[in-house]
């Protein structure tokens, strides 16, 4: 049998944390070979200790430093989209594959259900954004049955299980998330909205997809939509739709047409998609499923990376 697959989380925050636990409890193909931080004194970092995984807190550079650093193929990056620039220009040189889960958007994006096997050989692979995560298969669902002329999204997150990294990036997931229901989920045009909820207790994380499209089939689009949903729960199990798929008639005195890019048929149909997701509470809370989602779907990227790595070691 093969040996697992080396592995290096960089950040020591709630999701690098939250991804080396999960590295450690859900995974027979990776194994945790650092975790990188640049706080000493940071939780993240001392939890690794007592689990007896190698850390630093010198940063890309305390990683490079490790004797073991070698051995390691995949680094992840939970740190921030002006961080990452540095870091994947460390690394890169070093021949490491990068899982970006910061809306830097060097590599391509990447959402596990729409287009991994895409990118199987990209050196920097991008999460996208957890928004992007939770509703961009949706909008794909939605146009492999018909074409979507405007797709918008509006992610619905506890402001609690928003940290100084999310809210230093609010303008980058706002752009990345939509350019990528344009680029990987197939409309059109694309729109994202993110929603800080202060309620107390902190509500889990709530996702609203609307979809623009001519006349469609409802039962093609609910049966691809609901299939899609399958997929996601496969690795995020907290991934549900809270109600049916809802389809409104556009009334012809609508001025939709200040949504669409230019050129386009004006919609008859409106698709709305009502979703939740509840995070595993693996080191989060259950409310963050945001970055619940961001970090199932950073691992399921890893384990299909590390299947090249173990066939090319046979």
């Amino acid at each position: 049998m093969n040996s697992p697959v080396k592995v290096a989380v960089i950040g020591s925050g709630n999701i690098g944390t939250d991804l080396m636990i999960k590295v450690m409890r859900l995974s027979d193909r990776l194994e945790m070979a650092a975790l990188v931080g640049i706080d000493p004194g940071s939780d993240g970092l001392a939890r690794a200790r007592r689990l007896k995984v190698p850390a630093t807190s010198d940063g890309v550079d305390g990683l490079i430093a490790m004797p073991h650093f070698e051995e390691i193929e995949i680094v992840f990056d939970a740190t921030s989209a002006k961080a990452h620039l540095a870091n994947n220009a460390a690394l890169q040189p070093h021949g490491k594959r990068l899982i970006d889960l910061t809306p830097a958007a060097i590599g391509p994006f990447v959402v596990p259900p729409v287009n991994l096997d895409e990118h199987l050989d990209a050196p920097n692979v991008n999460m996208v954004t957890c928004g992007g995560q939770a509703t961009i298969p949706v909008v794909a669902a939605v146009s492999r049955v018909t074409p979507v002329a405007y797709g918008e999204i509006v992610a619905s997150i506890a402001s609690r299980s928003a940290g100084p990294g999310t809210r230093a990036n609010i303008d980058e997931f706002t752009e990345t998330t939509s350019h990528a229901i344009e680029t990987v989920g197939g409309a059109a045009r694309g729109k994202a909205i993110i929603v800080l909820n202060p309620a107390e207790p902190p509500l889990i994380m709530r996702d609203t997809v609307f979809c623009l499209t001519g006349d469609v089939d409802p039962r093609a689009v609910r049966e691809s939509v609901e299939a899609m949903v399958g997929e996601v729960a496969q690795y995020v199990p907290g991934y549900r739709l809270k109600q049916q798929v809802q389809f409104t008639a556009i009334g012809d005195d609508e001025p939709v047409h200040t949504l669409l890019p230019a050129g386009a048929e004006r919609p008859t149909t409106k698709i709305s998609v009502f979703l939740e997701v509840e995070g595993a509470a693996h080191y989060l809370p259950a409310y963050a499923g945001n970055l619940d989602i961001m970090t199932s779907a950073a691992l399921r990227v890893a384990e299909r990376l590390s299947e090249r790595s173990l066939v090319g070691a046979a």
